[in-house]
Parts: structure tokens; sequence; C-alpha cells
């Protein structure tokens, strides 16, 4: 049950949107007028952070393809 209770509210916390720009990013692309160059940086940054995790996330499926396999 409790652990039930920590997933539903660690899927609630990551639905929160996010900045994903350090102090000094921001504090330069907060000067700009159109903001077209701040959403381009943070897009920029989230695509960067995502590979890893696509990457981790692949090597892992293919380990459990491989040992359901050996198993079978």
């Amino acid at each position: 049950m409790k652990t039930k209770i920590v997933f539903l509210l660690l899927t609630f916390i990551s639905c929160i949107e996010m900045n994903a720009q350090c102090a000094m990013c921001r504090a330069v692309l907060e000067s700009e007028e159109t903001q077209t160059a701040a959403q381009g940086i943070n897009d920029g940054i989230v695509y960067l952070m995502a590979i890893p995790y696509i990457l981790v996330g692949g090597l892992g499926y293919l380990i459990y393809v491989k040992y359901k396999k050996l198993k079978s």
C-alpha cells in the first residue's frame, strides 16, 4: 500500500511544468523581449537531458529480452 501511495505522489509531482535553465541563462534570456531564444534554449536542454534516459532504457530492454530468451 505504501509503494502505491509513493508512486502516486511521484506521478503527480512529475506532472509539474519545469524550466530547465540555469540561473545565469535565465538572467540573460529574460532580458529579451520576444522570449523565443529562451524557449529554444529550454527545449535544447530538455532534449539533451532525455537522450541518456532513452539510451539506458533501450539497453535495459535489450538485456531484459536476452535474459527472457535464455530463461525459456
